[in-house]
């Protein structure tokens, strides 16, 4: 039984993570969709939370579970039995870091491997961070992220403020045609 592991901070989960957790589902008897802990970054949503949307998510796909990362994601696919890591690649631009990191994870866990995928071409452009910001600033996010995880986003940044933090001033309406 192959079981693969698609760790990632899901801040949040959008079409694009999905579209990957349901192809490696296709090709996998168990994908583990691991919530990643980072302390490099500042997620919008506890861990928790991400966990919480991520099932949510994933709720009718067979096989496939969440669990949270706390620490190294190749010693997490290890103690979880995981010998493939799934990794998304959405432009060229990722491919350098991705590289690095299964470089990295080979020479940590040579017995598990880096499988790359491609989001559907609808996705290539979608990323958590530009969906965060269109809902930062009061936009539509519904064709980018399940409902459920568009209502927490609209918790987060209530339409009426525009995503600003209140204080913070708007600028002006330019006049059409100026």
């Amino acid at each position: 039984m192959a079981t693969a592991l698609y760790a990632g901070t899901f801040d949040p989960v959008t079409y694009g993570h999905l579209d990957v957790v349901r192809r490696a589902a296709a090709l996998f008897d168990k994908v583990i969709v691991g919530i990643s802990v980072n302390p490099r970054k500042t997620p919008l949503f506890s861990t928790e939370e991400r966990a919480e949307m991520v099932r949510e998510s994933c709720r009718e796909m067979e096989g496939v579970e969440v669990a949270v990362v706390p620490g190294l994601v190749v010693e997490f696919a290890r103690e979880a039995g995981a010998s493939v890591i799934v990794r998304g690649l959405r432009a060229v631009s990722d491919f350098e870091s991705e590289l690095q990191m299964a470089s990295t994870n080979r020479a940590l866990a040579p017995e598990v491997e880096t499988v790359f995928f491609t989001p559907a071409p609808e996705y290539h452009y979608l990323s958590a961070s530009v969906v965060s910001d269109i809902a930062r600033f009061g936009g539509d996010v519904t064709p980018f992220v399940p409902e459920h995880v568009g209502r927490r986003l609209r918790e987060k940044w209530p339409r009426s403020s525009g995503g600003r933090a209140s204080g913070e001033r708007r600028s002006p309406r330019r006049p059409e045609g100026s």
